[in-house]
């Protein structure tokens, strides 16, 4: 056993460090889920099989020693060396190849828990959130308000509450699912959503936006016009740039691009059913279904809704709902 053990901790620090280095695309989901296996494998091994085996061991020592300090004691000799204490102690002992195992598995199944059904943490990578969230914001999402889903497959258990407009989500990538992208929703399923002349528009109806106090981005050193949305009723920040230009263009060729109609003026979608149109508070410094089209309701991770850490400003902490 020590021997397999060595080589199933040297198999995921291998996978490990090669999702570290970038040889692999990581998968942290299933990463998590293969350890709370083989350390539950572990767990049932040790509490059923191995320590039944040392206490069974622990306690044939203890006979031992009693029926020779008591044939000592019938020959006139009282006085016997050996602590039986410190030899139960030993061989009660967890050896190293369980310790790593069935010893962690209290705690990897408590994370596995707590991030495949509850909340699950996240770090945002890009500025494309911006003014809500920023490079560095250290986030929860909720796992469960869009409905549990099981973990790697992603195939949801219960149907939860659906995804609406003005939400910010989590969801995976349609092109590249192993990547984890946030953006807000805009358009839900049957919605048509037209974003013309830097006017966002849904099912023909004007999103109103008032000008507030201009947004200093501290990366680039750079002002921003920063306005105040009206998203369906709910109120969130954005980020327009007036040299980018109003139009996108898109390379893609995602599924249900044909519901799309491009112009220099911008575009226009309809939102198919079962899919999500996500768009990025930074409107003209963000790659989003304007992109790459359509996110599928298999894709949801769940919605975010607090800063739990920013280490470069403690002041980010707090709800952004």
């Amino acid at each position: 056993m020590p021997a397999i053990t060595a080589a199933i901790l040297a198999a995921f620090a291998g996978y490990a460090g090669a999702w570290y280095f970038g040889y692999v695309d990581g998968n942290f989901a299933l990463l998590l889920f293969l350890a709370t296996v083989v350390t539950g494998v572990y767990w049932l091994m040790e509490r059923f099989y191995f320590l039944p085996r040392r206490r069974a061991a622990a306690d044939q020592l203890e006979a031992g020693l009693a029926q020779r300090r008591a044939d000592l004691a019938a020959k006139g000799i009282t006085q016997v060396d050996g602590d039986v204490a410190l030899g139960r102690q030993r061989l009660l002992m967890q050896p190293w190849w369980l310790d790593w195992t069935a010893g962690l598995f209290p705690v990897i199944i408590a994370v596995f828990v707590l991030r495949s059904f509850l909340f699950e943490p996240f770090k945002i990578p890009s500025g494309s959130m911006i003014p809500t969230l920023l490079i560095g914001d250290l986030i929860l999402v909720n796992k469960f308000t869009y409905g549990i889903r099981l973990p790697v497959i992603n195939t949801k258990l219960t149907e939860g509450t659906p995804p609406k407009r003005g939400d910010v989500m989590v969801f995976r990538y349609p092109p590249q699912p192993s990547l984890d992208y946030i953006k807000r929703v805009v358009g839900v399923p049957g919605d048509e959503v037209s974003y013309l002349n830097k006017q966002l528009r849904i099912n023909g109806k004007l999103q109103e936006k008032q000008p507030v106090a201009e947004f200093f981005d501290e990366d680039t050193t750079r002002y921003f016009k920063q306005f105040d949305e009206n998203l369906d009723g709910r109120h969130h920040r954005l980020l327009n740039d007036d040299n980018a230009p109003a139009f996108v263009t898109s390379t893609i060729d995602f599924p249900d691009k044909g519901n799309c109609r491009y112009s220099v003026e911008g575009f226009v979608c309809k939102v198919p059913e079962g899919h999500y149109f996500m768009m990025g508070d930074n409107r003209d410094n963000s790659a989003d279904s304007r992109v790459w089209g359509f996110v599928p309701d298999a894709n949801i991770v769940g919605k975010a809704f607090f800063i739990w850490m920013n280490f470069g400003s403690f002041k980010r902490i707090g709800s952004f709902e």
